[in-house]
């Protein structure tokens, strides 16, 4: 789950992380007000939206007045932010955070992530922030400087002294961003986070260190001992068929193809989607139903991908391990039926039972073609869209 920079940053200040001060606004007249409580003549106002990127795409201007202010926050409110990130149909500006422009010194990277394949937490820092970290690792990777913290032995002293010595930092800020990677780490493992991002932090001119912007993504199987984080959740940030596939544990993103996709299993779908491309179509989504297909998530499966108008043709792709192939073939028809799908649909069946399976599919009287062959169920998709 995604937060807001400002709710990033307030989790960033109940950890001990350095913040600026800022005032969350919701309508243009309420930055008037805020204007002398921030107590700077440069302000900064933000927009408060789930993708980066913001400053390339106008969300984020900087005022020298109340007026200013007011206007800034007019402009903002309650228009569609697109950004390189969101995709063309942008994201709704509900809100808008105000900040005192930094007199800044120096600009750093600071992130931590979840290491799966070493099964760790990756601490990522870089002398060079405030610009995208996956293009400077790309085209500069020996300014991205990754070490590794064991979840045995948590933050030891070098990690503190080794991003100081990465970031060019001595005496007091050299204690202060040691103190940070502490306190980072610490509100990582509290709120079972899987990315803490602060880009840029930046070592201000009278040498004291903050986090400008702030990006906390925290693990979705987590909800239910992060429950007062969590329902700090914006439903208006995501796509109303991704909430709504969420309310029915479906793992669902729509695309920009027209081949709808149902299969159970991350990879594999990632697998379907591929052979779809290989053999020169476009997946409209990403939808995993998870390893206990039953009739209700197959039916809002469809619901979702139907959801889509530019869905021309439709591919499931199931493996039968912990559900038998016939009983998932009983449960696509019921839902075919029920939710009156209109356009050709091929189902791949594999596993136990899988020939019972095809054999009811065929026996449907739809408009279903059952194939065994992944290749093949992947080239009469792309055929029946085309």
């Amino acid at each position: 789950m995604n937060l807001h920079e400002f709710q990033a940053k307030a989790l960033f200040r109940s950890a001990g992380i350095p913040v600026p001060p800022a005032e969350l606004v919701t309508r243009p007249g309420d930055a008037r007000e805020a204007w002398p409580r921030l107590g700077s003549e440069g302000v900064l106002v933000k927009a408060q939206v789930h993708s980066g990127g913001r400053g390339k795409a106008g969300g984020i201007l900087r005022v020298h007045g109340p007026a200013e202010a007011e206007a800034a926050v007019a402009r903002l409110l309650g228009t569609r932010l697109v950004t390189g990130q969101s995709g063309p149909e942008g994201l709704p500006v509900d809100q808008v955070l105000m900040e005192p422009a930094a007199a800044i010194a120096r600009e750093f990277y600071f992130g931590m992530l979840v290491d799966r394949a070493r099964a760790s937490v990756a601490l990522v820092v870089s002398a060079e922030g405030g610009m995208d970290i996956e293009t400077l690792a790309r085209e500069r990777p020996e300014a991205v400087v990754t070490l590794q913290i064991h979840p045995a032995t948590g933050v030891m002293p070098f990690h503190g002294r080794r991003v100081a010595q990465v970031l060019g930092l001595t005496a007091a800020p050299a204690r202060a961003v040691a103190k940070l990677v502490r306190d980072a780490h610490g509100l990582f493992q509290s709120s079972d986070a899987q990315l803490l991002e602060i880009n840029p932090l930046v070592l201000t001119a009278d040498d004291q260190l903050l986090a400008l912007d702030g990006k906390l993504v925290i693990d979705d199987s987590a909800a239910y001992r992060q429950r007062e984080i969590f329902g700090l959740r914006d439903a208006r940030q995501r796509h109303e068929a991704e909430e709504r596939a969420q309310e029915h544990d479906l793992n669902y993103i729509r695309l920009d193809g027209n081949i709808g996709c149902m299969v159970n299993g991350a990879g594999l779908a990632m697998a379907t989607m591929d052979l779809i491309q290989h053999h020169g179509g476009q997946p409209a989504n990403f939808l995993d139903v998870g390893g206990g297909t039953t009739v209700e998530r197959v039916r809002e499966a469809f619901k979702l991908i139907l959801s889509d108008t530019a869905v021309r043709a439709v591919l499931v792709n199931i493996f039968g391990g912990i559900v038998r192939c016939d009983l998932i073939a009983e449960g696509i028809i019921a839902a075919i039926r029920e939710v009156h799908v209109e356009v050709p649909v091929i189902v791949r069946l594999e596993g136990t039972n899988a020939e019972a399976g095809r054999e009811a599919l065929a026996a449907s009287g739809l408009d279903i073609l059952a194939a065994a062959d992944l290749d093949r169920a992947a080239r009469v998709a792309v055929e029946a869209a085309a």
